[in-house]
């Protein structure tokens, strides 16, 4: 839960101004420039989902395309994690409405979306209680328990920990509240998160502080239903120690150039293969393949920007799918995806970042 994509008309020179600051990690100079546009009659919430947003965005396309290290991108990402506190700081109304506590689904560290909706939530006069990143179950139960709110708004970015957002879902249902869900793994509309017995979903900040102003969110007939248990993401689960690195080793055999990769290289490689598992895993959950292939496609373009060829993915792929003989549903799925990653070899490497100097 962020922003909405089009909403950056009329911001295109701050962003670009901010998104120097944070690449240079100026936290002082970006809070200035924050400040300054407050002090010019720009409101909180522009600022936050306006400029913010789409600096950050940015960030992550740069990082994908291999223009920024995951060192720049964390700097980056930390500076406005300061940025947004700080206009916190600075613009406080007082509660005027009920309480909602906002978290991050367990294993969830993405936090900076989160964090942004609970800010703007608090413009819009609730008491917030933000519970940072990664909130195991049991303890998102007892906050609940201790502070009787009138919502949960729970985000997740990665497809991979939806399993846990079902089950984070449920039990604040059970503990009698609803819940709003948000965040990119949750896709471009609402049908992941009514699947998982959500109450409501948002694409953006914007638009969940726009719900919640109509009234209470109420339980909507038929939601929560439980999904079909799937007995091969169980079995996916249950055989992943053993799975990678047998995997790990096939593919050595399979692909001539590992037999010269060095520690980090046969590092990155296995938690590579890790992430493909667990968004299988995902996939398989939520009986939608599009979850694993839409993976498959973004990875082929992140390594093919870093000068590794896409058919080391089609290979990984391949080496996994003759290992879950027994699982059809898996073996269509790494069969949709290994197509995927062809397809995705005939494609741009990436697109072209914006334009980032002032």
């Amino acid at each position: 839960m962020t922003s909405a994509p089009a909403a950056t008309a009329g911001f295109t020179s701050e962003i670009v101004r901010y998104l120097r600051r944070i690449e240079e990690v100026d936290e002082f100079g970006a809070v200035d420039l924050v400040f300054g546009m407050l002090d010019e009659g720009v409101s909180a919430q522009d600022v936050l989902l306006r400029v913010i947003v789409p600096a950050q965005r940015r960030v992550g396309r740069l990082w994908a395309a291999n223009r920024w290290s995951v060192a720049q991108e964390h700097a980056a990402s930390a500076v406005s994690e300061r940025v947004v506190a700080a206009v916190a700081r600075r613009v406080t109304p007082p509660p005027a409405r009920g309480r909602v506590v906002v978290a991050c689904v367990e294993r969830e560290h993405h936090s900076l979306p989160t964090r942004l909706l609970a800010e703007v939530l608090r413009l819009h006069g609730w008491r917030v209680d933000f519970l940072g990143a990664s909130v195991p179950t049991p303890h998102l139960v007892e906050w609940i328990g201790q502070v009787s709110p009138e919502l949960v708004a729970l985000g997740c970015t990665l497809p991979v920990w939806l399993p846990r957002a079902h089950r984070a879902v449920a039990a604040c249902r059970t503990a009698g509240v609803p819940v709003l869900a948000g965040g990119a793994a949750f896709g471009a509309d609402d049908r992941i998160a009514r699947l998982l017995g959500a109450d409501a979903w948002a694409p953006a900040a914007d638009v969940a502080a726009d719900l919640l102003g109509t009234g209470p969110l109420m339980f909507a007939p038929g939601n929560g239903a439980e999904l079909p248990p799937d007995d091969e993401y169980a079995c996916l689960a249950r055989r992943r120690g053993e799975l990678l690195p047998r995997a790990l080793e096939l593919l050595a055999t399979s692909c001539p150039p590992m037999r010269d990769y060095d520690p980090w290289q046969l590092e990155q490689t296995a938690e590579d293969l890790g992430h493909v598992a667990d968004f299988l895993g995902a996939a398989l959950y939520l009986g939608d393949m599009s979850v694993f292939t839409d993976f498959v496609t973004w990875t082929c373009a992140v390594l093919a920007a870093r000068g590794v060829p896409g058919e080391s993915v089609v290979l990984g792929l391949a080496v996994l799918r003759g290992e879950l003989t027994d699982c059809p549903r898996a073996r269509a799925f790494l069969a949709e995806g290994m197509r995927a990653a062809g397809a995705a070899r005939g494609a741009p490497d990436h697109p072209e970042p914006e334009e980032t100097s002032p």
